[in-house]
């Protein structure tokens, strides 16, 4: 459907909705963290790319979720890396839930840990 040097997308066998297009680095990669900067960066520029082809596709398109499964833990199967494309509408049945404690703001003093933690392992990789 669509392809670069570093990256392609196809239409999902298996689709959410009409277009849901997945894009994936040419380059095995298990997890997105595998994925080389280079290539991060040109499968979310053809993601992009896509989503506005959607939008004036005259598919049914009011919204655009992008979505990454990375690891087991967090529903991927497919087990190269791939970011989703899924054009979305109101009513379209799709639903990513939120746990019952989702909305109650966490303590300042642990945000400022974990970001402490994060920041520590960004500035060694």
């Amino acid at each position: 459907m669509a392809q670069g040097a570093d990256v392609l997308a196809f239409l999902d066998l298996h689709p959410i909705t009409e277009g849901h297009t997945l894009i994936v680095p040419r380059k095995h990669a298990a997890s997105i963290g595998d994925v080389d900067e280079v290539t991060a960066v040109a499968m979310w520029s053809l993601a992009r790319r896509i989503a506005a082809a959607l939008r004036t596709s005259g598919l049914r398109c009011e919204a655009i979720n992008l979505f990454v499964a990375d690891g087991a833990a967090a529903g991927q199967e497919v087990f190269h890396s791939h970011l989703h494309v899924i054009p979305r509408w109101q009513g379209d049945g799709f639903r990513i839930e939120f746990p019952p404690h989702y909305g109650a703001a966490a303590p300042r003093k642990e945000l400022d840990e974990i970001a402490g933690r994060l920041r520590k392992r960004i500035s060694a990789s």
